[in-house]
């Protein structure tokens, strides 16, 4: 008779944490859903983001915009076709 309650006890308890144990994991899967998605969700936008970089670094090396910028942060101007001397090789 004992040894029978000892069971049922036994049983029960190991139910219970049956139990627990999946309450437990479901939080933790649904915790680390919300996380990927977030990290996904950042992975689009450095995705965006780089692309817009690589577009602006194309239009940053073409001539006219290293003159553009020659102009105006370096005070840079072309010089006079008249002021130009050209030196034959001998």
């Amino acid at each position: 008779m004992k040894s029978q309650v000892l069971l049922v006890v036994v049983l029960i308890a190991a139910v219970l944490a049956s139990g627990v144990g999946v309450v437990y994991t479901q939080h933790a899967n649904r915790r680390l859903f919300v996380e990927w998605r977030k990290l996904q969700a950042e992975r689009d936008t450095l995705e965006v983001e780089w692309e817009l970089l690589r577009l602006e670094q194309s239009t940053l090396v073409t001539d006219a915009a290293v003159e553009a910028v020659a102009r105006t942060r370096l005070n840079m101007l072309a010089p006079d076709p008249g002021a130009i001397l050209y030196i034959a090789p001998p």
